[in-house]
């Protein structure tokens, strides 16, 4: 990977729950009721009565070693040499393994029944940052160059928001 591959950041300590990423990317890009390529999930931390909620703004990481890409037995999902992993739709049979596989739970499926996520907008903003992070109004989600071990790290920080006592 060269050091010029894109990966979100998320700062949980900057969220406040608005949901304006998850929203931006559903109307920029019209996914379909019930699909959800980004997606806020709150966190409950502690026991009763010491209760705190955070959360994580979660959509494709475009992972450094895809798990989703190495299950997918019809050739369907591949990682280009931009770092992006995209999905083939007349390769896809709707099989679900790529969702099994993926610790992020991304791989999302529509009424074709056929794997659908996040692929940054790369192929629809241009030079511009993606409507989820330009809708954030703390600066909490970043789009930004990565290493493959700065990207590695960032999925490994990814999970440990999602699952703090794990």
């Amino acid at each position: 990977m060269n050091n010029n591959e894109l990966g979100f950041l998320f700062h949980a300590d900057a969220c406040i729950q608005c949901l304006g990423c998850e929203s931006a990317c559903k109307v920029w890009r019209n996914v379909e009721t019930g699909v959800r390529w980004r997606r806020v999930e709150n966190v409950w931390h502690g026991r009763y009565p010491s209760v705190t909620c955070s959360s994580v703004s979660i959509a494709c990481l475009h992972c450094v070693e895809p798990d989703c890409v190495s299950v997918c037995a019809f050739d369907a999902l591949e990682k280009g040499e931009d770092g992006l992993v995209r999905v083939d739709h007349d390769k896809c049979t709707g099989c679900r393994a790529c969702l099994t596989a993926c610790a992020y739970h991304v791989p999302q499926f529509g009424a074709d029944g056929l794997m659908q996520k996040c692929d940054q907008c790369a192929d629809t903003r241009g030079d511009a940052m993606p409507p989820c992070v330009q809708s954030c109004p703390t600066g909490a989600l970043e789009l930004t160059p990565m290493t493959s071990d700065a990207k590695s790290a960032e999925q490994l920080r990814t999970l440990s928001l999602r699952h703090p006592n794990k």
